[in-house]
This record gives structure tokens, C-alpha cells and sequence, in this order.
């Protein structure tokens, strides 16, 4: 991304994070990807918030350049992952800063500002549902859009051998269906994001696998003790409520406190398809 430089900067538990800085003075805003791509997600929506902002864009452990442990059960949870985006934010020397995240980032994100709400001062999720919610809004056929969700869930083996067979096919059928402007992801970057993928199906199969379970237990602690998103959130999403039968902001409001909800007219890979529109949703959002 012209303007920043790439550095790899220690997560938490040893684990070493690549991480494009760049930007003014300003306060820090962080920004985490999603699936299946990587911190270059971020080239437009980054550029533009560098003019006054410091702007911290890492690869989630397990994708990118960043390293991918082996998973002990633990090493996926979204707590682990949150934990590698305080450390290298602290390590930039932002003890608070603004996060925002995409898809599988946005649930880092979440279990960011729920874990460390000293830390995150305001916080923006980009599509995604929180992880309990998500598995308890799919319902019969209409869960097949998430099939991968059930796949990578399997016990380890499986899943891995069925995606290495094929992760071109895999992970390029996502690119292919989530974007409403394919475009937006034009042919090197989808190459990039595809080979970051390819050598990687272990550890983003880990990542979704926490999600089917270390990830609903933490977010069943959190619901039972009654903690909640205290900073400012701002929720953007495609109308996935009206397609699967929920009310999404209803299902926000159960966790964050200062909520601004809203949908977007753009498909999944909305920083992509329309990040002048994501920029402004974030200015208004660290206005708050």
C-alpha cells in the first residue's frame, strides 16, 4: 500500500504479526480483514484515514505474511487474536485506539472491545454477526450460504484435506459470490489473496473451527455475566436480516450500548466496493 511499510511486530504468546503502518500523528485506528483476504483489503479505506490518523493494518495471525502456530485448541480463539492486535497496537505506542474490523476481523474486533474495553475507544464492525448470534440466525436450507461455517467446524483432518484439494476453487467461489462489483478486487490483488490463502488452509481452518467452539463458550460467558460493548460501535452490514428472517440491529443492541446500526448497499467486501462510503462511516464514527 504506497505510503505505509510493512513491519513484522510481536503479537502475544510469541507469535509475530505483519503489519502495515502508515499515516500522520493522529489518533491510531486500526484496521483487521477478513476472509479470505488480507491487510490489503484495507488500500483504499487506509489511504484515506492515513491523512489524519495513524493507521495500524495487520495480518490476523494464521493468514498473510503473519506466523500461523500450530492450534492447540486455544490458539484461534478471537481472545488470542485480540490479544495480538493490543500488543502490536501498544508496541506502536497506541495504549487506546479506534478498531475496526471486516468478516473474521470484525469478530477479533468484537472480542477486542469485550476483553479490553480500556483499550478500544471506539469500534466498527463491517458484516458479521457476533459469533453466538451468527449460529443462532441459520435455520434449515437457508444456512447453506454458510456452509464453509459447518465445514471448517469439523474435527481436524477433514476439513483441511477437502480445501488443500482444491483452495484455489475454495476460496476464489467466495470471491466470486460475496462481491456485487467484482472489480473492486481486480486480477492481482484476488491473485494475492488467493495465494496467501493456498498456503494457509491450516490456520484459517483453526480460525473458523474456534468459532464453532472456544469462541461460543467465551461469548456465552460474556452474555451470562452480562458484559457488553461500552465504546461507541457502529455496525455496517448488507440486509442480511431481511434474507434470513432476524432483526439484525435487535440482535446488536444485546451487546453494545452505543449502537449505531445501519445497511449498506455494496456486497461483502464492502471496504472494496465502496470505501469512500466506509471512510465517512468511520469519520462519524470517531466523531462520536
Amino acid at each position: 500500500m504506497p505510503g505505509f511499510r510493512t513491519r513484522r511486530l510481536p503479537g502475544a504468546d510469541g507469535t509475530h504479526i505483519n503489519t502495515a503502518v502508515g499515516g500522520r500523528d493522529g489518533s491510531p485506528v486500526v484496521l483487521l480483514h477478513g476472509f479470505p483476504q488480507t491487510h490489503l483489503m484495507w488500500r483504499h479505506v487506509a489511504a484515506e484515514l492515513a491523512s489524519d490518523h495513524l493507521v495500524i493494518c495487520p495480518d490476523l495471525r494464521g493468514y498473510g505474511a503473519s506466523d500461523k502456530p500450530a492450534d492447540d485448541g486455544t490458539t484461534y480463539a478471537k481472545r488470542a487474536m485480540a490479544e495480538d492486535v493490543v500488543a502490536v497496537a501498544r508496541h506502536l505506542g497506541a495504549d487506546r485506539f479506534a478498531l475496526v474490523g471486516h468478516d473474521r476481523g470484525a469478530l477479533v474486533a468484537i472480542r477486542a472491545g469485550l476483553d479490553h474495553p480500556g483499550a478500544i475507544t471506539h469500534l466498527a464492525s463491517l458484516d458479521v454477526l457476533p459469533t453466538l448470534d451468527m449460529w443462532d440466525v441459520l435455520h434449515g436450507v437457508d444456512a447453506a450460504v454458510a456452509f464453509h461455517l459447518y465445514l471448517m467446524a469439523q474435527p481436524p483432518g477433514l476439513p483441511e484435506e477437502m480445501i488443500s484439494r482444491s483452495p484455489d476453487a475454495f476460496f476464489g467461489h467466495f470471491l466470486d459470490v460475496w462481491a456485487r462489483n467484482p472489480a473492486a478486487i481486480p486480477a492481482e490483488v484476488r491473485a494475492e489473496y488467493l495465494r496467501a490463502s493456498r498456503e494457509a488452509v491450516p490456520s484459517i481452518v483453526a480460525d473458523y473451527r474456534a468459532s464453532a467452539g472456544i469462541d461460543v463458550e467465551h461469548d456465552r460467558a460474556d452474555r451470562a455475566a452480562g458484559r457488553r460493548l461500552t465504546m461507541p460501535v457502529t455496525v455496517v452490514q448488507q440486509d442480511w436480516g431481511a434474507a434470513l428472517g432476524f432483526d439484525a440491529a435487535a440482535r446488536w443492541r444485546e451487546w453494545a450500548d452505543d449502537l449505531d446500526h445501519r445497511t449498506l448497499d455494496a456486497g461483502h467486501y464492502m471496504a472494496e466496493e465502496a470505501p469512500a462510503e466506509i471512510v465517512e462511516i468511520v469519520r462519524k464514527l470517531l466523531a462520536r
